[in-house]
This record gives C-alpha cells, structure tokens and sequence, in this order.
C-alpha cells in the first residue's frame, strides 16, 4: 500500500512528489509514467525558458507560484549543480498601438514585484538587440534559459535517493475507488493500492481525473502544437539573448519569439496550431478519435468561432515559411527565410471549459480520493517546485 500515487513524470509531478518527501520521508511515494523516462512531453518539448512572472494576472496561481518558485527553481538549479543562465529579454512594440498594452504589461509586471524591469526606447532597445526594430519596450533582467529535462532528470535522482519509487512504462488505464484508498491499475496490468491519487498527467490530465470523478470535471484539454525554426549559425549575431513580441491580451499564447538556447543554438517561435492528437508533434499527427472528442467538446467550438482568423492565421504560417519569416522580421527585419532551419515542436496542453473560456489560469481539483491538476501550461516548469509545495500541502493536510 502506497501513501501517494503521482501520475505523471513531467516537471510537475516530479516536483510534487519530491516536495512531499522532503517534507515527510516517511510517507511511500509512487510515480507511474507511461513512457520509457522522465520530461518526454511539455516540459522536455519547451523553449527553456525561466519566466519571470511578468505576464500573469497579479493573485492568480500563475503569478503567485511563479515568482515563488522562480526563486525556488533558481535555489535548487544552484545546489545540485544545474546550468542555467539569467541573461534578460527585451519585449518589443513595433508600432504605436501596442505601446497601451505595453506599458499594462510593464505595470502587471511592477505589481508581481519585478522592480528591476524598465520601460527602454528605440535606442535603448538597440544597444541591448542591435538588430531589433522597435519602438518601445521593457527589459526584463530576471528572465533566463535553462534545460527543464536536465531539471527533471535532477528531481528525479532526487527523488530517488529520498526512496521515492518511480515506475517507468506504467500508463494508468483506470482508478478504483474504495472506501479507504484506492486502486491505480496499469496497462500492464499492475494493481498499485495507495491512500490518494495525484494527477500530473498534463496532455491527459483530464482523461485522469475522469477516472478519479467523472461527474465533476467541467473542462477539456485542447491540444496546440508550437512549431519552432532554428536560426542558421552564421545568423545567430542577430540575436543576443530572448527577444519576445507584445502579446494579444485575448489569446493564451505569447507570439513567436527568438529564444537563445542554454545548450546553444537559436529558436524562433512557437506558433499556435490546434493538434490533431494529443501528442502530435508533426503535422501528419492524427488520432481520430482524440480529434472527433476535442471537436465535439461544446468548449472548442465556441473558441474555434471566436478566433477562427487568428487560427487561421496561425495554420497559414505552420505551412508557409514565408509567412513565419514575415512575423519574425516584424521583430528583425534582417531575418530572412534562408536563415530559418525547421526545428523541433511541441504540445501545449490547454484546458478549455464548456462555455469556451481558455482557462488563463492554473486549475487544481480535488475530490476525496485524488487531486487533480488540470490545467498547468507555461510558465508551470519555471513554477514546478512552487507548484508541487501547493499540492504536497494538500496531500499532507489529509494525511
């Protein structure tokens, strides 16, 4: 019999499952992840990025657990040995209608606490960017890149050597309930008896805690793939560090950006494009039944209705180069699509309510034999440890 039973070997669930036995070595902790090792979906698929909490709504779980566990994440980066670099990013207005929506970010951002940020000018932009054509923007000092599988891979040796137990190629296909504890049974056929389920199935998180209390989860993952390009090496002068647009308040995407790489290299994206599969990370990726669920979810039709031209526009820059060069170039007009080599992409899982709400904000729901988080995307590896205090301190309030 296992006190707590994690579901999930991406950053979060490693990180929950770390901060409950740093807390309480005592307690028996199982991690079941379905594939062959740890970060293999969102947070091994991501930019690398360490947010700052410049654009989360002051109060909101996003900004409260990512400043705390920027801040955390930076203190354990730095005790077990984990590179990582703070090198700053620029966000760039290009034209006079974003400078309102600049200087709310640069407020939302006072408000969060980052004190050293500061609103710079064309001029200013270009000793930092010399190659960036803006007009306004802020220089945001704490933000850094860093590697979140190496992350995971150190919180799971962690983990390990506090005897936590995790259990590679373990998908759970469905979740007893008994009155004491419950039953977690694997593809594999394995029975695991444990005392509280925690759900940090991301991509699946849904499906997941569906089987913990199917009456009462009101959301659905949507999936959207961000495609990235690398820049060629004989381009990477034109960027020094991160170099972000200012992004549409009506959409949970940031814009493509040029990020550099803490393992070296530069990226440039995501894009936003509805996946056709939970894990689809090529355009040919289709899961027909994952696909028909997602378009018969009352939630995404409302969305797809209200921002089929920003879809739209989205799909036509995932399938034209042309395109893409021309976002990026509103950024560094010197980018042209010779520059651009096609990189890696990945999944964000994004929960989607009935009345079409993109939900904005983490989700954490809890029923009397699990707790489920529902809805963790960006900045949630930056968070991760934050995120994993919140939950422990749930899991340890009933133990």
């Amino acid at each position: 019999m296992y006190d707590i039973t994690i579901i999930g070997g991406g950053i979060v669930g490693l990180a929950t499952a770390l901060r409950i036995k740093e807390q309480r070595p005592s307690l028996k902790v199982l991690l079941l992840e379905k594939e062959r090792g740890v970060a293999k979906h969102q947070t091994g698929h991501n930019s690398g990025v360490i947010h700052s909490g410049l654009y989360y709504k002051p109060g909101s779980l996003k900004a409260t657990n990512c400043i705390r566990g920027y801040q955390m994440l930076l203190d354990f980066c730095n005790r077990e040995g984990v590179p990582y670099d703070l090198c700053g990013k620029v966000v760039v207005a290009t034209n006079e209608s974003q400078k309102p929506l600049l200087k709310n970010l640069y407020d939302r951002g006072m408000q969060n606490g980052l004190l050293q940020n500061r609103m710079i000018t064309a001029a200013e932009i270009r000793e930092i960017e010399p190659h960036v054509r803006g007009i306004q923007g802020i220089w945001v000092p704490y933000t850094g890149i860093i590697n979140y599988t190496a992350v995971s891979e150190k919180y799971a040796e962690c983990l390990q050597k506090l005897d936590g137990e995790i259990r590679f190629g373990e998908k759970v296909t469905e979740i007893k309930n008994r009155n004491t504890h419950s039953e977690v049974v694997s593809a594999t056929g394995q029975v695991f008896e444990t005392r509280l389920v925690v759900n940090c199935a991301g991509l699946y998180s849904d499906k997941v805690a569906q089987l913990t209390q199917p009456e009462n989860i009101k959301v659905r993952i949507i999936p959207f793939r961000g495609e990235y390009y690398e820049i060629r090496p004989e381009k990477h002068h034109l960027v020094k560090n991160l170099i972000y647009p200012v992004p549409d308040p009506n959409f949970p995407f940031l814009g493509v950006h040029f990020t550099r790489m803490i393992d070296g290299g530069v990226e440039a994206g995501p894009n936003a494009v509805f996946a056709f599969k939970r894990e689809g990370y090529k355009k040919t990726d289709i899961d027909f039944p994952e696909l028909f669920e997602a378009l018969a979810w009352p939630g995404f039709r409302k969305v797809a209705t209200k921002y089929w031209k920003t879809g739209m526009g989205e799909y036509y820059r995932s399938f034209s180069k042309g395109a893409f060069t021309k976002a990026l170039q509103e950024l560094i007009p010197e980018i042209q699509r010779e520059d651009l080599v096609p990189g890696g992409a990945g999944v964000r899982a994004q929960a989607c309510d009935y009345d079409g709400g993109l939900l904005d904000d983490f989700s954490i729901v809890e029923n009397k034999g699990a707790i489920n988080v529902c809805n963790a995307p960006s900045p949630a590896a930056t968070s991760s440890l934050s995120i994993g205090q919140t939950v422990s301190e749930r899991v340890l309030a009933r133990m």
